[in-house]
């Protein structure tokens, strides 16, 4: 079967927006043991979007597309596939209703122009979405293209996403080749060539499988891919063996995850000094259902006053070794930790430019991370290249996985 993704959205061709939709969708293709062919990003140009549709049709059995439903003027997907086709569009009753209801809801009068999205191509079928106005479509062999299946999801990922778990995956399960399984291990604060090199001679002698490894900002994912489980399962007994603390987790967790699961388990808390990142730590750890449970709070440093209120810094510890030093963060980490009372606390420091800090001298790209816990103190120091939010989201990685090696020592 021959599989296209069509992500629409002028916003996807700048740097503004990045389309992490047909990733989701390819992969969730790859778990029903089918194969994304193409995907494509256009702009809001009817024009490019009725030239599109032809060459699909031309070319895939199924057609993905993802954006342009709403209700502003900049959405015109169905109205640009219909003509394609030469279907009229029909009002559906059902989904005015819905729509309606939405905005009684929310105890909101609906715009007028809410209603263009109640149009359905005649043929096709409308896709109840619970989670917004537009719902999908779904399209089996409209007429003068026998074989072609068409499917219009809203561009909003979580839209999306539910339209596509509860709507069109259970239509095309039939169509489904032999279970894609998939073993995915997370590793921390090794890069992606040392990895590489580290597990060429693992991945060769599990060579039947399907390899992939994605690096992003301070972690890497090894996956392996295949039909049979029990393949997998091998791969994955010898990887943890080579890999050892290095391995974060195996499976969907990430990072944060992983680190407030092992606090909640050993009834643990953890408090934050954060200077260099700016809480970027404390969003990641925050953005996981029931943090609260292990995570007490923190505090973002920024300044030298704030680093002796909030974490009782000693003023002449700062004079005498600068605000980005080990022994700043070191106590920064042992002051908010008696300041919350917490059983662990993480601190950072670091320059991540773009110019020299007043009163620095460390250079750009330096960070100190430093762990208070039972046992003490441990800190240590890194240098990251890249500008400054590249920078800021290494040392946020890194520091997290700092915490959860000590943490397992």
């Amino acid at each position: 079967m021959r599989i296209e993704c069509i992500a629409i959205g002028t916003e996807l061709l700048t740097t503004s927006r990045m389309d992490t939709n047909s990733v989701w969708l390819s992969q969730r293709l790859a778990d029903l043991g089918l194969a994304l062919d193409r995907k494509t990003a256009v702009g809001d140009s009817r024009e490019q979007l009725r030239s599109l549709f032809l060459e699909a049709l031309h070319r895939s059995d199924l057609i993905l597309c993802t954006g342009g439903l709403g209700p502003t003027f900049d959405d015109f997907t169905k109205e640009v596939l219909a003509e394609v086709l030469g279907a009229p569009l029909q009002e559906d009753l059902e989904v005015r209703r819905e729509i309606e209801g939405f905005f009684t809801a929310l105890n909101r009068p609906m715009p007028l122009t809410n209603l263009k999205q109640a149009l359905v191509p005649e043929g096709a079928e409308a896709m109840h979405n619970p989670l917004g106005t537009a719902p999908g479509i779904y399209w089996e062999n409209p007429e003068g293209h026998p074989g072609r299946r068409i499917v219009l999801l809203p561009g909003v990922p979580r839209e999306m996403k539910h339209l596509w778990e509860y709507q069109v995956e259970p239509r095309l399960q039939a169509l489904a080749g032999r279970k894609i399984h998939t073993l995915r291990m997370l590793v921390g604060s090794v890069g992606e060539s040392a990895l590489e090199v580290r597990t060429t001679p693992l991945r060769k002698k599990h060579g039947h499988l399907d390899w992939t490894i994605l690096a992003s900002l301070g972690q890497v994912e090894l996956v392996a891919r295949s039909t049979e489980p029990q393949e997998l399962e091998a791969a994955r007994l010898d990887l943890a063996t080579e890999l050892g603390p290095d391995l974060v987790c195996v499976g969907t967790a990430t990072l944060e995850e992983t680190l407030l699961s092992l606090l909640k388990a050993r009834h643990e808390t953890l408090a934050l000094a954060e200077s260099m990142t700016g809480g970027l730590i404390a969003s990641r750890l925050t953005a996981v259902p029931g943090a609260s449970e292990a995570f007490l709070g923190g505090a973002v440093v920024y300044s030298p006053r704030a680093k002796e209120v909030l974490s009782r810094v000693d003023p002449q510890l700062i004079q005498a070794h600068g605000t980005v030093s080990e022994a700043c963060t070191r106590a920064l980490a042992e002051g908010i930790r008696a300041q919350l009372q917490s059983t662990w606390s993480l601190a950072v420091t670091g320059n991540a430019g773009p110019g020299q800090d007043p009163g620095a001298s460390a250079p750009l790209g330096t960070c100190f991370m430093a762990v208070s816990g039972p046992r003490g103190t441990h800190a240590i120091s890194q240098h990251f290249p890249g500008e400054r939010t590249a920078v800021q989201a290494r040392t946020t990685s890194w520091a997290l996985d700092f915490l959860r090696r000590t943490m397992l020592a």
